[in-house]
Protein backbone atom coordinates (compact mmCIF):
# COMPACT_ATOMS: atom_id res chain seq x y z
CA UNK A 1 0.00 0.00 0.00
CA UNK A 2 2.95 2.67 0.61
CA UNK A 3 4.39 1.90 -2.99
CA UNK A 4 0.98 3.18 -4.22
CA UNK A 5 1.21 6.17 -2.39
CA UNK A 6 4.40 7.50 -3.44
CA UNK A 7 5.16 10.12 -5.23
CA UNK A 8 7.69 10.22 -8.32
CA UNK A 9 10.01 12.48 -6.15
CA UNK A 10 9.93 9.82 -3.78
CA UNK A 11 10.57 7.23 -6.11
CA UNK A 12 14.30 5.75 -6.11
CA UNK A 13 15.65 6.21 -9.42
CA UNK A 14 16.26 3.00 -11.79
CA UNK A 15 19.80 2.36 -12.61
CA UNK A 16 21.51 3.79 -16.00
CA UNK A 17 23.12 0.96 -17.57
CA UNK A 18 27.00 1.08 -16.89
CA UNK A 19 28.20 1.16 -20.75
CA UNK A 20 26.70 4.56 -21.07
CA UNK A 21 28.94 5.75 -18.53
CA UNK A 22 32.06 3.93 -19.59
CA UNK A 23 32.03 4.29 -22.91
CA UNK A 24 34.95 6.12 -24.88
CA UNK A 25 34.41 5.35 -28.50
CA UNK A 26 31.21 6.07 -30.12
CA UNK A 27 30.13 6.03 -34.09
CA UNK A 28 27.42 8.08 -35.74
CA UNK A 29 24.75 6.70 -37.23
CA UNK A 30 22.70 8.63 -40.10
CA UNK A 31 19.06 6.68 -39.71
CA UNK A 32 17.93 9.74 -42.02
CA UNK A 33 14.84 12.33 -41.80
CA UNK A 34 11.51 11.71 -43.02
CA UNK A 35 10.66 12.89 -46.30
CA UNK A 36 9.10 16.59 -47.01
CA UNK A 37 11.31 18.89 -44.84
CA UNK A 38 14.29 19.47 -47.02
CA UNK A 39 14.53 22.72 -47.88
CA UNK A 40 11.16 23.74 -45.86
CA UNK A 41 10.60 23.72 -43.56
CA UNK A 42 14.17 23.59 -42.80
CA UNK A 43 17.05 25.09 -45.34
CA UNK A 44 19.83 22.63 -46.28
CA UNK A 45 19.89 18.96 -47.99
CA UNK A 46 18.55 16.02 -45.33
CA UNK A 47 21.78 15.30 -44.13
CA UNK A 48 21.83 18.35 -41.71
CA UNK A 49 20.84 16.53 -38.46
CA UNK A 50 23.66 14.29 -38.74
CA UNK A 51 26.39 16.74 -40.06
CA UNK A 52 25.10 19.38 -37.22
CA UNK A 53 24.49 16.43 -34.32
CA UNK A 54 28.69 15.09 -35.20
CA UNK A 55 30.06 18.21 -34.80
CA UNK A 56 27.77 19.38 -31.63
CA UNK A 57 29.05 15.34 -30.17
CA UNK A 58 32.65 16.15 -30.99
CA UNK A 59 32.61 19.97 -29.53
CA UNK A 60 31.25 18.02 -26.00
CA UNK A 61 34.91 16.48 -25.64
CA UNK A 62 33.46 13.39 -24.33
CA UNK A 63 33.57 10.60 -26.87
CA UNK A 64 36.06 9.79 -29.41
CA UNK A 65 34.19 9.52 -32.79
CA UNK A 66 35.20 6.62 -34.90
CA UNK A 67 34.82 6.28 -39.08
CA UNK A 68 33.35 2.13 -38.05
CA UNK A 69 30.56 0.91 -35.79
CA UNK A 70 33.24 -2.22 -35.03
CA UNK A 71 35.76 -0.05 -33.28
CA UNK A 72 33.14 1.85 -31.13
CA UNK A 73 31.07 1.18 -27.76
CA UNK A 74 28.02 2.68 -28.53
CA UNK A 75 26.24 3.33 -31.81
CA UNK A 76 24.68 6.98 -31.72
CA UNK A 77 21.44 6.48 -34.58
CA UNK A 78 19.64 9.89 -35.48
CA UNK A 79 16.80 10.18 -37.53
CA UNK A 80 14.79 13.25 -37.96
CA UNK A 81 11.44 11.88 -38.13
CA UNK A 82 7.40 14.16 -38.69
CA UNK A 83 4.67 12.44 -37.50
CA UNK A 84 1.48 14.16 -37.87
CA UNK A 85 0.09 16.26 -35.57
CA UNK A 86 -3.32 17.12 -34.23
CA UNK A 87 -5.55 18.57 -36.80
CA UNK A 88 -5.69 22.07 -36.41
CA UNK A 89 -9.23 23.23 -35.51
CA UNK A 90 -9.76 25.69 -38.16
CA UNK A 91 -9.12 22.97 -40.84
CA UNK A 92 -12.22 21.62 -41.75
CA UNK A 93 -10.58 18.82 -43.88
CA UNK A 94 -7.14 17.92 -45.19
CA UNK A 95 -3.70 16.30 -43.23
CA UNK A 96 -2.69 17.50 -39.70
CA UNK A 97 0.84 19.43 -40.27
CA UNK A 98 3.73 17.38 -39.13
CA UNK A 99 5.50 17.43 -35.86
CA UNK A 100 9.29 17.13 -36.41
CA UNK A 101 11.25 15.62 -33.95
CA UNK A 102 14.67 13.96 -33.40
CA UNK A 103 15.27 10.50 -32.32
CA UNK A 104 18.35 9.18 -31.17
CA UNK A 105 18.77 5.35 -30.35
CA UNK A 106 22.28 4.45 -28.48
CA UNK A 107 23.40 1.12 -29.23
CA UNK A 108 25.82 -1.04 -27.43
CA UNK A 109 28.05 -2.17 -30.55
CA UNK A 110 28.90 -5.94 -28.68
CA UNK A 111 25.62 -6.73 -27.92
CA UNK A 112 23.30 -4.52 -30.38
CA UNK A 113 20.86 -3.72 -27.83
CA UNK A 114 19.24 -0.32 -27.13
CA UNK A 115 20.72 1.09 -23.79
CA UNK A 116 18.91 4.60 -23.97
CA UNK A 117 16.49 6.41 -26.67
CA UNK A 118 16.14 10.18 -26.18
CA UNK A 119 13.46 12.59 -28.32
CA UNK A 120 13.57 16.22 -28.59
CA UNK A 121 10.56 17.92 -30.59
CA UNK A 122 11.46 20.73 -33.12
CA UNK A 123 8.94 23.70 -32.31
CA UNK A 124 6.80 25.00 -34.71
CA UNK A 125 7.14 28.23 -36.50
CA UNK A 126 6.01 30.29 -39.62
CA UNK A 127 9.21 31.81 -40.81
CA UNK A 128 11.84 29.88 -42.16
CA UNK A 129 14.40 31.21 -40.03
CA UNK A 130 12.53 30.72 -37.19
CA UNK A 131 12.63 26.87 -38.31
CA UNK A 132 16.09 26.56 -38.84
CA UNK A 133 17.06 28.39 -35.30
CA UNK A 134 13.87 25.50 -33.68
CA UNK A 135 16.29 22.95 -35.54
CA UNK A 136 19.33 24.03 -34.32
CA UNK A 137 17.73 24.40 -30.52
CA UNK A 138 16.39 21.05 -30.90
CA UNK A 139 19.87 19.66 -31.84
CA UNK A 140 21.68 21.26 -28.98
CA UNK A 141 18.92 19.92 -26.41
CA UNK A 142 19.47 16.26 -27.81
CA UNK A 143 23.10 16.79 -27.68
CA UNK A 144 22.62 18.20 -23.90
CA UNK A 145 20.40 15.31 -23.21
CA UNK A 146 22.91 12.48 -24.02
CA UNK A 147 25.86 14.50 -22.31
CA UNK A 148 23.23 13.81 -18.91
CA UNK A 149 22.82 10.46 -19.62
CA UNK A 150 26.21 9.77 -20.28
CA UNK A 151 27.68 11.29 -17.49
CA UNK A 152 29.70 9.57 -14.21
CA UNK A 153 26.66 9.59 -11.71
CA UNK A 154 26.98 12.10 -8.90
CA UNK A 155 27.59 9.97 -6.21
Amino acid sequence: MAEAQQTPSTIAAAPVPPALYAAKKVFLSNAGSDSGLFPHPFSGMPDRAYHQFYVDVKGMGRFELVDEPAEADLVLELQLTAPNGPKDADKQKGTSDPLPMFRLVVWDRKTHYVLWALTESVDRANLQKTHDKNFDDAIAALVNDLKKVTSSPQP
